[in-house]
């Protein structure tokens, strides 16, 4: 049994990562809208996948480039996602990978 102060201590919030945190990405995988709330108690919802138990946040961006490629490349198995900038300056690239 642990104390609340230990139990406290070892706390770390859940995170939703980012797409562009992984390797690879299989285009297979199950997406669906995840919602929380902002600082003012009111509820927002984004797109997310889940690896490996961890849930991965899918810009709507990545979403938008994803279906040009597919449309030229239907049978694209496997993309990665890179991430460049912050904030408002954030922006993805998608890579076919095969």
């Amino acid at each position: 049994m642990t104390t609340i102060i230990e139990e406290a201590k070892a706390y770390e919030p859940p995170q939703t990562k980012n797409i562009a945190d992984l390797e690879v990405v299989p285009t297979s995988v199950e997406i669906f809208n995840k919602e929380y709330m902002d600082s003012e108690g009111k509820p927002f919802g984004i797109k997310v996948v889940t690896i490996k138990n961890e849930d991965y946040r899918v810009p709507v961006s990545v979403l938008k480039s994803l279906k040009a490629i597919i449309e030229e490349k239907p049978e694209l198995k496997h993309f990665k996602v890179k991430k460049t900038g912050e904030g408002l300056k954030t922006e993805y690239i998608v890579i076919p990978i095969e």
